[in-house]
Formats: structure tokens, C-alpha cells, sequence
């Protein structure tokens, strides 16, 4: 469960992702149309994660903020491309229609679209409070996880795993880009808020990032099979309908969950090699492994 101070945080991204559509002079109906999938809701995990490594480093809040909400933001876009027709062809996010069924497939590629390009808007921005050389950093922190050769990359690559039966090796290569990346840039991107980051510690968090971004997907392809679609917000037994490649069918359940459980242990692990501040991301650690959507 979180805590009150995440809670809190949850609401501070909120208001800073509704403060960074205000602040634009957006077209009506795809302004009405990105506060749908934007502040509809969801974990907020990825924008808790900048929030748990900038605390780490002890980084000025108002920095994090910027760099949460671009997160989400990118995010956010990602799951609305990927529920496209085209994609998975889902008709359920978070508990309600995905953009392309409450308007339809064109507004949803542009609101996809637009939420891509406001990440770098509001990291950039005369807003936000990051150095230049903090923007330049995180700019192509998120731009290289979220391109070809991560999230992107990572749904091509898992569009042309459909329907057949990969390597273990290959499948975690497709979580790695396509979820992975993500998670591991929130958690760096939060530590680049610092002015200082030792190569130590950036290489611990790479290590913590890496191993907590595929137990995520693993935990994802489990709860595809023993959790309700009301518990996910999203059709249940969805990647088995579509022929996805999952862990679940390539190594079974039980061995799955004990993948899941000795990710985390080596997640937290590379965290006992930085020492102090590290509560907030443990707690994220532990509620990724332990969630029920």
C-alpha cells in the first residue's frame, strides 16, 4: 500500500500535469481528449520512482516535478498507442474506454502523439527548474528509452514475437525495451535532478532499474492470468488471446513468480550497495512485486 507521502506525491504530479496542459493553447477537442488519458488516474509508479531516486540524492523537488510529469506523460502516450487496433486492440484502460473508443483512432495517434512531444516541452520549458545541462541529460535519458531502441524497439520486437515461441533470452530482451527502459529512465532521470551523481551510485541504480523493470513485466504477465479485469482495469487474459509471448507460457506460473521474487531480491540487493536514502525506492520495489494491477 502506499503511504501518505507517496499519496501525496500522486497528487502533486496530478496538479503538475493538469498545470502543464493549462499552460498551452491546445485545440478544444484535443485538449478534452489528452485530460482524458492523461489525468484519469493510474499508479503513477514511474513518476514515484523519479521521486524515490531524486530523494536519494537529495534533489530539489520542484527539478523532480518536471521530470515526473514528462514521465507520465510519455507513459501515458504509450498506452494509448498501444491499445490502438492496430496494436493490442484493447477497449479498456484503467477501469474505463481507451481513447480510441471514447473518440476514435485518429484522435487517439494524435493525442499519443501530442503527450510524446509535451514530455520535452515540460522538461525543457521555462517552467521547469533543471539546469540546462540537467535538461540536455534527461532529455536524451527519455528519448532513447522511449525510441527504437527502447519502448518502441521493444513493441516492434514483441508485434513480430506474436504467435511464437521465443528464447528466454529473447523475450527478456523485449521486456527489457519495452517496459524495462522506461522504469530504468524514470529511476535515472530522478538521480540526474542532483548535480552530482558518483559513477558508483549511477551504476547501482542501473542494476537496481534493470533487474526492477523486468520483474514489473514478469509480475504483468502473471497478473494477465490470475487477476479480474475490474483488478486490472483492463480485459484479463488479453496476452493470451493474442498469441503474446509471456513468461507464464514459456517457463510456467510457479517458476514465473519465483523469477518475479529473485528480481526483486537482486534489485534490492544493488541497493544495499548505496547505503542511505534508498526507503522510498525499496517501498516502490516491494509494491511492484506485491501488486494486485
Amino acid at each position: 500500500m502506499l503511504n501518505q507521502a507517496m499519496r501525496d506525491l500522486q497528487l502533486r504530479n496530478q496538479l503538475q500535469l493538469e498545470a502543464a496542459l493549462d499552460r498551452r493553447d491546445i485545440p478544444a477537442a484535443l485538449d478534452e481528449a489528452m485530460r482524458y488519458a492523461l489525468l484519469n488516474g493510474g499508479k503513477r509508479l514511474r513518476a514515484l520512482l523519479v521521486y524515490a531516486a531524486g530523494e536519494m540524492v537529495d534533489a530539489n523537488t520542484d527539478c523532480l516535478d518536471a521530470v515526473a510529469a514528462a514521465v507520465e506523460a510519455i507513459h501515458c502516450y504509450s498506452l494509448i498507442h498501444d491499445d490502438l487496433p492496430a496494436m493490442d486492440d484493447d477497449d479498456l484502460r484503467r477501469g474505463q474506454a481507451t481513447v480510441h473508443i471514447k473518440y476514435d483512432e485518429a484522435t487517439a495517434i494524435l493525442v499519443g502523439d501530442a503527450l510524446n512531444t509535451l514530455a520535452f516541452e515540460i522538461i525543457c520549458s521555462a517552467e521547469s527548474t533543471l539546469s540546462d545541462r540537467q535538461a540536455r541529460l534527461i532529455s536524451l535519458e527519455l528519448a532513447s528509452s522511449a525510441g527504437a531502441v527502447g519502448m518502441v524497439g521493444g513493441q516492434m520486437l514483441d508485434i513480430g514475437a506474436t504467435q511464437k515461441q521465443l528464447e528466454r533470452g529473447e523475450l527478456e530482451n523485449i521486456h527489457q525495451r519495452k517496459t524495462g527502459a522506461l522504469i530504468k529512465a524514470s529511476v535515472l532521470c530522478g538521480a540526474h535532478c542532483a548535480e552530482t551523481l558518483t559513477a558508483e551510485k549511477n551504476q547501482s541504480l542501473i542494476n537496481f532499474a534493470d533487474n526492477l523493470g523486468l520483474a514489473f513485466q514478469v509480475v504483468d504477465d502473471i497478473l494477465d492470468i490470475e487477476s479480474s479485469t475490474h483488478q486490472l482495469g483492463k480485459p484479463s487474459g488479453s496476452d493470451q488471446a493474442l498469441g503474446k509471448s509471456t513468461y507464464p507460457a514459456l517457463i510456467g506460473l510457479d517458476e514465473s513468480k519465483r523469477l518475479a521474487e529473485n528480481l526483486y531480491k537482486a534489485a534490492i540487493a544493488s541497493l544495499d550497495t548505496i547505503g542511505d536514502n534508498t526507503e522510498a525506492l525499496r517501498h516502490l520495489a516491494k509494491l511492484i512485486l506485491r501488486r494486485d494491477h
